[in-house]
């Protein structure tokens, strides 16, 4: 099974490359992010790409706040498995 964004993004806020995920991220992350980049082996730096592409996702999401704030709350809206696999269901999705 592939996991769907629940709201895809057209075009997506942060570019998937170095200089996309870079301008996302704030000083002190950003210098994280080149650091991690600068020490991985060529086989390791997809993945710390892919690692930071989603943080940098996280830091930019405009309901991040939002959402922060309702789970340190303990009000965030949860699903469960159920539910998912219903609504996979429902849209004709694959459901392995």
């Amino acid at each position: 099974m592939t996991a769907q964004p629940c709201h895809p993004h057209e075009p997506e806020r942060v570019p998937r490359n170095a200089d996309g995920i870079a301008a996302a991220l704030s000083g002190p992350r950003r210098m994280q992010f080149f650091q991690q980049l600068l020490k991985a082996a060529p086989e390791e730096a997809e993945g710390v790409l892919r690692y930071w592409w989603c943080e940098a996702m996280l830091d930019t999401d405009p309901s991040g706040d939002r959402l922060t704030e309702a789970a340190l709350n303990s009000a965030l809206e949860t699903t469960s498995v159920a539910e998912a696999i219903e609504r996979r269901r429902a849209a004709g999705l694959p459901l392995e």
